[in-house]
């Protein structure tokens, strides 16, 4: 894919990446290797159709409108796209398996994304556990790094909420215009007028799925130097990420809570 060093795409390179990576059955690793195949964006969109001949698999490519007006919906929501090895791609994450070649983006252009953590948990989280929360996330903040959660209930948007001031990226596993869950809206909105990011890989007007879901945890890990757990179970999401973050050579942390809380078992694996 794009090398560590700093480009540019123009804005027709830029839609033949939006074009191939929202075409049916491409995803970042698929991406990769066709641009490696092919040397262009545009060169794999032209191989496609001999490609999927040979596979005997259908592949439904993006037009040119689509991706068009993907990025017009997206610029008129104050966002913009950035690809890997652009200068504004967070720099932590093209070390990550499958970075996505492109992300949609809504402010955060002076935040330090060298220096972040992570911070997740349960979103039925306890008032004890919501209060380490925003301990930490402000403590952090006041050392200078930013935090990164996922927006979801609980210790998340206690994590943004703590971290406005000083910094906080949310990872959204729908579209930009899809903010999940709906009683958080106003806390995106905060996170903008505050200088913070709202980021995503997913198109705009996607709503997310249950699957979704650990696809935007791999990106909460990836976008920070570790990850600190603050109650979880041990089927939740936030130990995926927790897992995920391992995966990708990050640090982990959790915060001990009492063996009796089912909230807390994540802390004991």
């Amino acid at each position: 894919m794009a090398k560590a060093a700093e480009t540019k795409l123009t804005p027709s390179q830029k839609v033949a990446w939006l074009r191939l990576i929202r075409t049916e059955n491409v995803g970042p690793v698929t991406f990769q290797q066709l641009l490696n195949r092919t040397g262009s964006a545009e060169a794999a969109l032209a191989d496609l159709p001999k490609l999927s001949a040979r596979v005997g698999v259908g592949t439904k490519v993006a037009t040119a409108t689509q991706a068009e007006d993907e990025i017009a919906a997206l610029e008129k929501l104050g966002g913009r796209l950035v690809a890997l090895g652009e200068f504004d791609y967070p720099p932590l994450l093209p070390h990550i398996s499958g970075a996505p070649p492109l992300l949609s983006v809504i402010g955060g252009e002076r935040l330090d994304l060298l220096r972040t953590v992570a911070i997740v948990g349960a979103r039925n989280a306890s008032a004890a556990g919501q209060r380490m929360t925003q301990i930490l996330a402000g403590d952090l903040g006041a050392r200078g790094y930013t935090v990164v959660s996922g927006l979801a209930r609980g210790i998340d948007a206690a994590a943004h909420k703590a971290s406005l001031t000083s910094g906080t990226v949310a990872v959204l596993a729908g579209g930009l215009d899809q903010i999940y869950p709906e009683e958080n809206k106003p806390l995106a909105r905060s996170i903008i007028e505050a200088g913070g990011m709202l980021v995503t890989e997913m198109p705009m007007g996607w709503s997310p799925r249950a699957q979704d879901f650990p696809r935007r945890n791999r990106l909460v890990s990836g976008l920070a130097l570790g990850v600190v757990v603050v109650e979880a179970a041990k089927k939740s999401g936030s130990l995926i990420t927790a897992r995920l973050a391992l995966e990708q050579n990050r640090d982990v942390f959790a915060v001990p809570g009492s063996p009796l809380d089912p909230r807390a078992e994540a802390a004991i694996i």
